[in-house]
């Protein structure tokens, strides 16, 4: 599915990666995740994007799927699921329950986070080894009401609202 591909930069030397693949798609874990959707739009015209909404009943109960949009050929392709902040893991563990059962690899998904909790990264890799998972920072923790230390709030209010 990968193509390696070399490319010369500017100052002249060389950088081996990989190609622009078809067959990716996005999805999205309501209602924060939808704030990553229009860059992810942007480097990747065109592509597929999915939803995801977990329900939270508290921060240690079982998180309930209430609505899921994925794409119809979702087994066949690479997912890179969404979420900005990743505290506990148990949301973002749901979703990826659900891309499991409807066919989708471990080693295809590829979790993508901005600010992530230790304790969340420790269960996402223990729970699915195959999975890659890539935030740009790891905070301290969480406090008392599992919320991320020193985190930034509620992602979704602060991007979404005025």
């Amino acid at each position: 599915m990968q193509r390696r591909t070399c490319v010369v930069c500017r100052a002249g030397h060389r950088y081996v990666g990989v190609d622009f693949t078809r067959g990716i798609c996005g999805v999205s874990i309501i209602r924060s995740g939808e704030a990553m959707e229009t860059a992810l739009r942007e480097c990747c015209q065109g592509i597929k994007l999915g939803k995801i909404l977990v329900h939270r009943h508290g921060a240690l109960e079982e998180k309930e799927v209430v609505y899921e949009r994925l794409p119809s050929d979702i087994a066949e392709r690479h997912v890179l699921l969404l979420d900005p902040l990743v505290g506990t893991g148990r949301t973002a563990c749901r979703a990826v329950q659900v891309l499991l059962a409807r066919g989708v690899q471990q080693d295809k998904i590829l979790f993508l986070s901005m600010v992530a909790a230790p304790e969340a990264i420790h269960r996402l890799c223990g729970t699915y080894p195959g999975m890659k998972v890539l935030t740009s920072e790891i905070d301290r923790g969480l406090d008392e009401d599992c919320r991320i230390v020193p985190g930034i709030g509620e992602f979704g209010e602060r991007y979404f609202s005025d």
